[in-house]
């Protein structure tokens, strides 16, 4: 089979496209057929050696996966062969166009979803779910900011946030293509973080109030002026963070956090249950069958072309989820 194969860290040059041994299903493991794989922040920090949880070289990358079982190892009764299923890895793999997996974690996708909408909603949908049902929970009527609002996370969370009585909404992007997207998924506020004023124009949309929750996926300085938007007992919420400048909280920041009774939350999926996962996909499998979830999938590319996907990433040049289809 074919697969991407990292022997090295370094630029998107480093996937390269080689021909490995198809794997064989073992006890309680099938073997699954890649129809489409994801592509993450994570994918792209990993692969440069910077990720917090390095690769053991040679790998192949990749955390998520939609296809169809194709071969049940001994002792599988929970899966059959052709199930559609969707699968969440615990290790990476998921850049090639066979993989195996344990069949207790499988994720049967519905018929009314695509592949590229159910793996859409597992690394991305699942953070935009559990941060606003438990990094900062969201109350019906509070103020949320969403950053990055236009990319896979940011785009489910703004509609995420409106499903869940969000008073109002605020997005920002890079782009003015990117800020009309967030407008047409729900939101009330569009701004370009940009733009050297944006806090201002996030204080003047909620009347001097600021916001209840900021979700930061940016950094940099951008994070940093969050805090300045922020309102009594809000939570600000940093996960993923692209951003090579890193956030820099200083003795005022901590000294405004305490006298206004504000909260810095950090967040990543790992700790959360399988039967958490299993709920809460259920849920937003269920809203897009509903209509009232849209999942953005911006570009997809062969799997050839992971380098090119990584780049088109890393240089900003996408909204929504990018794939890579086997």
């Amino acid at each position: 089979m074919k697969a991407i194969v990292i022997e090295e860290t370094g630029s998107p040059d480093v996937l390269r496209l080689q021909e490995v041994p198809t794997p064989t299903p073992g006890p309680g493991q099938v073997l699954v057929k890649t129809h489409v794989a994801g592509i993450n922040f994570a994918d792209t920090a990993q692969r440069k050696g910077t990720y917090p949880l390095p690769l053991q070289l040679p790998v192949t990358p990749g955390f998520e996966v939609g296809g169809t079982v194709t071969e049940l190892g001994p002792d599988v009764s929970t899966a059959r062969v052709g199930d559609r299923v969707a699968v969440f890895l615990a290790a990476p793999g998921g850049y090639a166009e066979y993989l195996v997996a344990d069949a207790a974690t499988l994720i049967p996708v519905p018929d009314h979803l695509s592949f590229e909408q159910a793996v859409a909603l597992l690394v991305q949908g699942l953070t935009a779910y559990f941060l606003l049902q438990q990094a900062a929970p969201m109350q019906p009527g509070q103020r949320v900011l969403v950053h990055a609002a236009a990319g896979g996370v940011g785009s489910l969370a703004v509609q995420l946030a409106k499903l869940l009585g969000a008073g109002q909404v605020i997005a920002t992007a890079s782009t003015p293509t990117k800020l009309d997207l967030t407008r047409r998924l729900g939101a009330d506020v569009a701004i370009n973080y940009s733009d050297a004023d944006w806090p201002a124009q996030v204080l003047a949309a909620t009347n001097g109030q600021g916001v209840d929750t900021v979700l930061d996926s940016v950094s940099g300085t951008v994070g940093d002026q969050s805090l300045a938007v922020l309102a009594p007992f809000g939570r600000w919420v940093s996960y993923g963070a692209p951003s090579t400048s890193g956030t820099q909280i200083g003795a005022e920041q901590v000294m405004q956090m305490i006298f206004r009774n504000q909260s810095f939350v950090g967040f990543a999926l790992y700790g959360i249950t399988p039967e958490r996962i299993q709920q809460a996909l259920q849920v937003m499998f269920a809203y897009v069958g509903e209509g009232k979830l849209q999942v953005i999938v911006d570009q997809t590319f062969p799997l050839a072309d992971a380098a090119v996907a990584h780049r088109a990433i890393e240089e900003r040049r996408t909204t929504g989820k990018v794939l890579l289809v086997a």
